[in-house]
């Protein structure tokens, strides 16, 4: 049975409306400039995951970007928790719940009082099924993907800080674009920043584990992804695998034992090779299998399991257009 789409709700600025009705002024900033701060988050068991983790950055965000939201964290944590509450109704039984929550400045200055739309802070909180979002990743958790690194580079901190997590993301765009020249589906973008250290994936977090250490690129040009501190401040301590943060050439990717890209929607995926040289033997590794196991023991999931069962079911809609991990 087909998600019942008419049925979704979104909560807008305090009220529920029909996802369909949901809309944005083509005068707000965030169509203007990209100026929104944005947070995803996603369920295991309908429970969602780190939920607080997520608004406590969107809020960092909101408050450097001096977003004039008057909502405090635990009025929008309540907004989240009563929008996935909503929206249970129009989720297929074994669904989880993917949180898209926007907020955006509002109506440009010189458009206030001009045009029929509201001034003032926009705050959008969508419940879409996360089925769809990893749709067709099952095989990946075992063949794994190849990272490319595209001519685009990561935006450095200097000039835009990355550590707020927007919708300026043209460069992710940029990079996806490069990368879907190249053949095969299994690509993902690896940016470098201008000094040509190993930053982030497009959406996603980079890891290597060189002599028995999981070392992510130092937290100065990237997005410090949840489930990146949820893989170095929680399981891998938890396993007794030591961690570490430095500046990572693409030599020390293609000298390493293993590599993964750690991100919400799955988790976390082996990368296998660099620019189609294989990382350690090219398979999935030790060190990635104990850490999705363990991830799958703290949310009572069989996380690979779960998207194997989506996959295998028929997938209405769809198609080739761009994603948040590849462009066609």
């Amino acid at each position: 049975m087909e998600t019942r789409m008419q049925d979704r709700v979104v909560w807008f600025n305090g009220e529920f409306v029909p996802e369909r009705e949901a809309r944005l002024s083509i005068y707000d900033s965030s169509l203007m400039f990209g100026d929104m701060v944005f947070e995803m988050t996603r369920s295991f068991g309908g429970r969602q995951f780190k939920l607080r983790e997520h608004l406590e950055r969107l809020m960092a965000g909101v408050k450097m970007l001096r977003v004039p939201l008057t909502m405090t964290i635990d009025e929008l944590e309540r907004a989240v928790l009563d929008t996935v509450e909503r929206n249970g109704g129009a989720m297929q039984a074994d669904d989880e719940h993917r949180v898209m929550i926007d907020v955006s400045r509002g109506l440009l200055g010189i458009y206030r009082g001009r045009v029929d739309a509201p001034a003032g802070p926009n705050v959008i909180i969508a419940d879409f099924p996360l089925r769809w979002t990893v749709a067709g990743m099952a095989e990946l958790y075992e063949r794994g993907v190849n990272g490319i690194i595209p001519s685009q580079r990561a935006i450095p901190a200097e000039l835009l800080d990355p550590k707020v997590k927007n919708r300026s993301r043209v460069h992710y765009l940029m990079a996806n674009i490069q990368v879907g020249n190249h053949t095969g589906a299994d690509n993902r973008a690896i940016l470098l920043d201008p000094d040509g250290f190993v930053a982030e994936s497009t959406g996603d977090n980079v890891l290597v584990v060189r002599k028995g250490r999981i070392i992510s690129p130092e937290g100065r040009n990237i997005l410090r992804g949840i489930s990146r501190a949820f893989v170095m401040e929680e399981l891998a301590p938890r396993l007794g695998i030591p961690v570490d943060e430095r500046n990572l050439t693409p030599y020390d990717v293609h000298t390493a034992c293993e590599a993964f890209l750690v991100a919400t929607p799955y988790c976390i995926l082996p990368m296998v090779s660099l620019d189609g040289v294989p990382i350690g033997d090219g398979r999935p590794g030790p060190v990635y299998r104990r850490l999705l196991a363990a991830w799958g023991e703290e949310v009572g999931i069989d996380i690979a399991g779960q998207i194997r069962a989506w996959d295998a079911a028929p997938a209405p809609g769809g198609g080739d257009g761009p994603t948040a991990y590849r462009f066609r």
